[in-house]
C-alpha cells in the first residue's frame, strides 16, 4: 500500500497535473509543493494559455508556495515535478532555496543536470526518476500526437 506522504504519492499528484496541462495541449508537466508533509502548491504548464514561456509548472508552483507561505524561500519543502527541470526554473529552485528537488522523467535535452546540480542551492537535495517510466510515458505519448 502507497503511504500517503511517501515520494511516489506526490509525485503521482504531480502527474495529475501533468495531465491537465496534456488534456490542454501544454506539454505535460505537473509540479506540487509539499511542505510540512501537506501540499500547498499545484501546477502544470500553462505557457501556451497564457502565452509565456516563463509559465512553467515549476515557475507557477513556486510563485503559489511562496504566496502560501508568505515568504520567498521555501527550504523546508520539497518540489515534486513530473519532468527534469529546465535552467530557467533550476535558477528560480535556487533562488527560493528549495529544501529537496523530486523529479521523475529526466531530459537530456533542456534539463539543468546537462550542466550540473551546482545549479541549484548548495543545500537542495536532489531525487529522481520517481515514477519514471509513468512520467515517461506520457512525454512520450504527447509527442507522438504532436508529429
Amino acid at each position: 500500500m502507497l503511504s500517503v506522504h511517501s515520494d511516489e504519492h506526490f509525485m503521482k499528484q504531480a502527474l495529475l497535473e501533468a495531465r491537465k496541462a496534456y488534456e490542454q495541449g501544454e506539454v505535460p508537466v505537473g509540479a506540487v509543493v509539499v511542505c510540512n508533509k501537506q501540499i500547498i502548491a499545484r501546477a502544470h504548464n500553462q505557457t501556451e494559455l497564457l502565452n509565456d514561456v516563463t509559465a512553467h509548472a515549476e515557475m507557477l508552483a513556486i510563485t503559489a508556495a511562496t504566496n502560501a507561505l508568505g515568504g520567498k524561500y521555501l527550504s523546508e519543502c520539497t518540489l515534486y515535478v513530473s519532468l527534469e527541470p529546465c535552467p530557467m526554473c533550476a535558477g528560480a529552485i535556487a533562488w527560493a532555496q528549495l529544501g529537496r528537488l523530486v523529479y521523475g522523467a529526466d531530459d537530456p535535452k533542456r534539463g539543468f543536470m546537462r550542466f550540473g546540480k551546482a545549479m541549484l542551492h548548495p543545500k537542495t537535495k536532489v531525487e529522481y526518476g520517481v515514477l519514471m517510466e509513468d512520467c515517461s510515458l506520457l512525454m512520450t505519448e504527447f509527442f507522438r500526437q504532436r508529429r
